[in-house]
């Protein structure tokens, strides 16, 4: 179950911590993308189950999460005699920043909306007078 808000304010965060507050990313997917940030070119899925001991299929998966939350792109190398194989890189740290300060914009409004709602109706409901 995830922490309350009050829970998470309290909790000291790095700033990797956004991976998993965001989007549910578990340490695993911290770790391959830990990978990608460091290594000095594009990696395949091979390379990286490899840097972070783990199963092909098991990093494709975090990958996977990765590539949907929007933290990694993915580029296609094709062979000069037919085929092609997938590379994977960070996407630009600013771009991602941007997109979660867009996403707590947005949570940030709904919530207000929320707050506002709810004093909207148990304000009403305290004006409605009992009846005798």
């Amino acid at each position: 179950m995830p922490d309350s808000m009050s829970e998470q304010l309290r909790r000291d965060m790095e700033c990797e911590g956004l991976l998993e507050c965001f989007h549910g990313l578990k340490e695993l997917d911290k770790d391959c993308f830990q990978a990608l940030v460091s290594a000095d070119s594009q990696l395949t899925i091979d390379e990286i189950a490899e840097r972070v001991d783990r199963e092909r299929s098991t990093a494709y998966r975090s990958v996977q999460r990765l590539l949907n939350a929007g933290f990694i792109q993915k580029d296609q190398i094709n062979y000069d005699q037919g085929g092609y194989y997938h590379v994977y890189s960070p996407r630009d740290p600013s771009q991602i920043a941007d997109d979660m300060q867009r996403m707590l914009n947005d949570w940030y409004a709904k919530m207000g909306q929320l707050i506002g709602e709810f004093e909207t109706k148990y304000e009403q409901s305290e004006q409605v007078p009992a009846e005798n």
